[in-house]
């Protein structure tokens, strides 16, 4: 800019205005205009009358006659040529300025140029679909047209999209392929969201993935987690520094420089903390300093001693809590591993500074319990004489033993039973726990919520892993996966259908899930049979489960594919290139195979859920019923199921394979609506999962 103002100066310094000069002294007679050139201020410097040749018309310079003679002709001339000179290099030295001032905004639109260049670049690696307000109130205009909501409640939800406009943004990216009813139902609950006060929620637990996973509550609490907190709840969690913890995991991992005491078998004693983040969550973890050899083994579970351990890092945390101020709204705490943070939590902690606080238990698994001598709960302060009541800690069948997982139960708020297939009534009545007596006393606590996955990693409309990303909205991209897989896999020829199964040991065991060899490879045969290729893969697990290394070596074909070594980006692929997708059951805490098949457009079909089994053969139970008799005694359709469990029942829970391969050749139409229809829901944690905890942690802060 500084070169613009100086070519401005040089510009001003030669402006020529016209003016009436004083008469030359000797010039009289001939007619001459008058040269007056101003400096850079605007005043006059110097001026000069050169002769006006006959016949030139001039309307720049005044025009006087003058009188002179020969001599002061020639001196005029020298002096218009000096003038001329200094003009002339003027001149140059402003297209000098000129030209520096061109190459700054040649550098200034090229710079422009590339910034808008990245921004195109980031569009497109991170596209954000920002929807039309115009669509959405239009929208809302037809669903009061159509009868379904009032003017009413249209007027407020106008109210809360225009004054929403950038959560609106991230809330709803695509409009246009949404019915009014779906629209309706996420506006609902979005708007109930927005007068939501956030929760502050700490879980404490044994496991939270990836930092320290042995089961299904890793996944749980690392998924539950940030679902809530994308919904704008302050989460945090509290683990056991385990000797093999995976301290990459946790960013910003340190250790506070002060230590804290608990409480344990009569003594005090020295906790060191360390803190750090992993994906967005707030992670504290606890190393006890007398008691080091606790957490610092090879596995998480299996020890004679672990409730000492336990009930150890249960009462640490509560002193933490206390020691740093904390007043959370919900205690979250799972299965009987922190069961015993209940009874301490109303027993010691409530009245010092945590009387707000309430109290929710999760159970993954109701069959593990930990039984114990009452005399073990002095170990963190409790009274056991208070406690081994048969109300209380009391097990209900072995009457000289106290029960850790029902303490927690009774002195919990609420209590949450996670499973995607299980209803409340089953989960009370049909698992033969020992607890039945004590889950009816305390019904109205109980609440089943369904497993979830990533919804961000397990999308096919936006798999990174993908040739080919689809939707149920624009499925044609499933077939581009299909196409991929089989070339992957090598697979010769063409069939209509693939068949795919990722298994876990534990899905696929034989003494936990009761799987009929017989049955297993009588699905795979007709599946051959019938044209289909299968690919059967292990999930991260370095050994093939002995079940599956049996039917290979039984099954060697040409269209049949196991894969020994679990490979992340080919798991996505089977989901996407399969057609029907094989599970050991619909119960699949571990990896949601079943859930995740069916936002793929896999059609899940379990081995021991099929009514009639296959069209050749008879499905039955490990004790002799038929599966339809296993279903009804289960309470499957009870009341209290969730709309996971409802949908997969319904829909896939008495298809055989067989039946699933003649809907495909013989009702394309009708299976193609039933793919669909599963992919355009959402299982994810974000879904069900989350408003289920969200809606019981807000009934339990409000009592």
């Amino acid at each position: 800019m500084e070169a613009v103002r100086n070519a401005a100066a040089v510009a001003s310094s030669l402006r020529l205005t016209r003016t009436k000069p004083p008469p030359h002294p000797t010039l009289t007679s001939p007619k001459c205009f008058c040269l007056r050139k101003e400096d850079a201020f605007g005043n006059p410097s110097s001026e000069t009358s050169l002769p006006k040749l006959e016949g030139h018309q001039t309307n720049v310079f005044e025009v006087e006659e003058l009188e002179t003679n020969d001599d002061d002709i020639w001196k005029l001339f020298a002096h218009a040529q000096r003038n001329i000179l200094y003009l002339n290099k003027q001149r140059l030295t402003a297209m000098e300025e000129l030209k520096k001032v061109q190459e700054e905004r040649d550098l200034l639109l090229e710079k422009i140029e590339q910034l808008e260049a990245q921004k195109q670049t980031g569009a497109q690696t991170e596209p954000v679909a920002s929807p039309s307000f115009a669509d959405l109130l239009l929208q809302i205009d037809s669903m009061v047209i159509s009868g379904m909501i009032g003017s009413g409640e249209a007027s407020s939800l106008r109210k809360k999209v225009m004054g929403s406009r950038s959560q609106i943004n991230d809330a709803f990216c695509e409009i246009r392929h949404k019915t009014d009813m779906e629209l309706l139902s996420e506006l609902r609950l979005f708007t109930e969201k927005m007068t939501q006060n956030p929760l502050h929620i700490v879980h404490i637990c044994s496991e939270m993935d990836p930092i320290s996973s042995c089961g299904s509550l890793a996944s749980y609490v690392t998924g539950l987690s940030c679902a809530l907190q994308r919904k704008g709840d302050l989460v945090e969690v509290i683990l056991p520094k385990y000797s093999n913890i995976n301290l990459d995991a946790i960013q910003g991992l340190r250790r506070i420089d002060a230590e804290f005491d608990s409480y344990f078998g009569g003594h005090w004693h020295k906790n060191r903390v360390w803190i750090g983040v992993t994906r967005g969550i707030s992670v504290t973890l606890i190393e006890p300093l007398n008691y080091s050899t606790f957490f610092n083994r090879d596995r998480l579970y299996g020890y004679s001693d672990d409730f000492e351990r336990f009930s150890y890092f249960s009462r640490a945390s509560m002193d933490y809590l206390v020691k740093s101020g904390k007043q959370p709204d919900i205690l979250h705490i799972h299965n009987w591993e922190t069961a015993i943070v209940g009874p301490l939590f109303w027993d010691i902690f409530v009245h010092q500074g945590l009387g707000a606080t309430r109290v929710l238990l999760t159970c993954h698994d109701i069959t593990s319990q930990c039984l114990e001598q009452p005399s073990k709960l002095e170990l963190c302060g409790l009274d056991p004489h208070r406690l081994n009541r048969p109300d209380r800690f009391q097990d209900n069948t072995k009457m000289n033993l106290v029960n850790v997982l029902k303490g927690g139960i009774v002195y919990s708020n609420k209590v949450v039973m996670v499973s995607t297939i299980h209803s409340r009534d089953s989960l009370i009545h049909s698992l033969n726990h020992g607890l039945e007596p004590t889950l009816a006393i305390h019904k109205e606590k109980l609440l089943v919520a369904p497993y979830g996955f990533d919804g961000d990693k397990w999308d096919p409309s936006k798999d990174k892993y993908l040739p080919r990303n689809y939707s149920a909205y624009d499925i044609e991209g499933k077939a581009a996966c299909k196409v991929a897989l089989r070339n992957r896999l090598k697979f010769s020829g063409y069939s209509s259908v693939v068949v795919g199964c990722i298994y876990s040991s534990c899905t696929f065991d034989v003494s936990t899930f009761d799987v009929d060899m017989d049955n297993l490879k009588a699905a795979v045969r007709y599946a051959m049979n019938k044209g289909a290729q299968l690919v059967f893969m292990e999930s991260e697990t370095p050994v093939m489960n002995s079940l599956m290394k049996a039917l290979q070596n039984e099954l060697k074909d040409a269209n049949v594919r196991f894969i020994e070594k679990y490979d992340d980006a080919l798991a996505h692929l089977i989901l996407a290139g399969s057609d029907i997708f094989l599970c050991s059951s619909f119960h699949d805490p571990w990896l949601q195979m079943p859930l995740k098949a069916v936002k793929y457009g896999s059609a899940p079909i379990s081995l021991n859920l099929a009514s009639d089994g296959f069209r050749q053969f008879k499905v039955r139970d490990s004790r002799g019923s038929s599966q339809s008799e296993y279903l009804r005694q289960s309470g499957w359709g009870d009341c209290g199921s969730t709309a996971a469990s409802q949908y997969l029942l319904s829909t896939y829970g008495n298809m055989s394979i067989g039946q699933a391969l003649d809907e495909i050749n013989t009702e394309p139409s009708r299976w193609a609506w039933r793919i669909k229809d599963g992919m355009s829901k959402d299982f994810s944690w974000d879904a069900e999962c989350c408003d289920i905890h969200r809606a019981a942690y807000t009934f339990i802060k409000n009592l």
